[in-house]
């Protein structure tokens, strides 16, 4: 009797891998569908209206002939032609490429550099790191009004050298090739202590066993950092590159308080001919043609530093 009963209920049992139906079904993908959509929807009406619209108008207003007040004519690709033969554009690009490319040098290299003299845990290297960082929080602006009276004609440091018996004054804002390298001096001064943070917030995550290997092991302190912790940090730097890179590029407002592109243009970048010079002169077809070209160079920098960084990084993990 005890195994007809066993029998029996074996029988009538559901199989294990009998599948079971679905609950809620077609309703239930449509609630969680409805409820994806309202988390992600806001915002990506907010960035299609603040970053997509702006941009198509942009592209848009770049191939008219347009002065900002009467009707815009389109006029193809000739802002772009323009853009490519004006001898102002081409060498305001060859300025912001100098600044671009020796101030991410100066910045990234120099913080790091100062990073490593001040990653440990001390009252006097927190001082020194707050110091370094001071200069990033004040306008560009103010900081461009404050280096203009050091290294004016009649500045702090050509007063200190007059009253030492140099008689004419230096031209670090007067002289065409002096002007460049303060403007690169200022730019450098002004913005290695963000990368200084970056860098000491970097260093925190590099795990201690690995530098009491290298220590036992007999490695320097340069072959540790070279070799230990510059490669665990190597993400960081990239994004630090890439930040200064697309900032200089477009770097503008420490140029108006401190040279106003001058003199003769020596320090005119293109992110001021465009804004001092184009749209200053009622062209905005062709200073908007400038903008996105611009954003297009900005972009394409940022790519090419990243595809090199995940290159590297592929050739080393081969």
């Amino acid at each position: 009797m005890v195994e007809l009963a066993e029998l029996s209920d074996r029988r009538t049992a559901p199989a294990a891998d009998t599948p079971r139906p679905a609950v809620g079904g077609r309703s239930a993908r449509l609630r969680t569908a409805a409820v994806s959509l309202g988390m992600v929807g806001p915002a990506v009406a907010l960035y299609t209206v603040l970053t997509v619209v702006p941009v198509g108008v942009a592209i848009y207003l770049s191939l008219t002939d347009w002065n900002g007040f009467s009707t815009a004519v389109f006029v193809g690709f000739d802002n772009y032609r323009h853009l490519f033969a004006d001898p102002a554009s081409t060498r305001s690009w060859y300025v912001t490429a100098v600044i671009a490319v020796v101030g991410t040098v100066g910045m990234v290299g120099g913080g790091l550099a100062y990073a490593l003299l001040l990653k440990g845990r001390s009252r006097t290297n927190a001082f020194f790191r707050a110091l370094a960082y001071y200069p990033h929080v004040i306008s560009a602006l103010i900081l461009g009004y404050l280096w203009a009276a050091i290294l004016g004609t009649n500045g702090a440091v050509n007063s200190t050298l007059h009253r030492f018996g140099l008689s004419e004054p230096i031209g670090f804002l007067f002289d065409e090739k002096l002007a460049l390298v303060s403007v690169i001096w200022v730019i450098v001064w002004a913005g290695f202590g963000f990368n200084v943070v970056l860098f000491v917030a970097a260093l925190q995550t590099v795990p201690a066993e690995l530098l009491e290997a290298a220590a036992i092991d007999g490695a320097s302190t340069w072959q540790t950092n070279r070799r230990v912790v510059v490669p665990m940090i190597a993400p960081v730097v990239t994004v630090a590159t890439v930040l200064n890179l697309v900032g200089l590029v477009r770097a503008y407002d420490l140029i108006v308080s401190l040279t106003g592109g001058g003199p003769a243009g020596s320090t005119q970048t293109f992110s001021y001919l465009i804004l001092a010079r184009s749209f200053a002169g009622t062209k905005v077809g062709y200073a908007t043609a400038q903008a996105v070209f611009l954003m297009v160079v900005s972009a394409a920098l940022a790519l090419l530093v990243t595809a090199l960084r995940n290159r590297q990084d592929q050739a080393a993990a081969g």
